[in-house]
């Protein structure tokens, strides 16, 4: 492999993974804003999610809603704004591994993001 195939499969790749967060992202969003109309507007919200006080800490309904998407958001940003960075900051052997354990990690943050948001709704409801 020549280091003009790596470019273009780290292109193809990025181009895939960048659009592919950016709808994530959105999906994140929509999630928190609509469970945001239903779900509780209190200095605790944790307390109201497990009252048998299981949660020792205090998360006012906006941070738990919004600290996810705002953190998806950031990090599309920085991925779509980033590009050249990323391609010379490259630290695993494959291009494609990196982009896996990438997505991996943006998946986790965005099932964590819809969980939230939908405890919130549910107890909204």
């Amino acid at each position: 492999m020549t280091f003009d195939d790596a470019r273009d499969d780290f292109s193809r790749l990025h181009r895939v993974f960048t659009f592919h967060l950016g709808v994530g992202v959105a999906l994140a969003w929509m999630t928190a804003l609509y469970s945001a109309c239903y779900a509780p507007w209190v200095r605790n919200i944790r307390a109201l999610i497990d009252p048998t006080g299981g949660a020792q800490t205090v998360e006012s309904t906006w941070s738990f809603l919004f600290v996810l998407p705002v953190v998806l958001t950031i990090a599309w940003l920085s991925l779509f704004f980033g590009r050249e960075i990323l391609r010379r900051s490259q630290t695993l052997p494959n291009v494609a591994l990196e982009f896996a354990a990438a997505a991996a990690v943006a998946f986790g943050v965005f099932y964590l993001s819809i969980d939230r948001a939908v405890a919130a709704l549910y107890i909204g409801l």
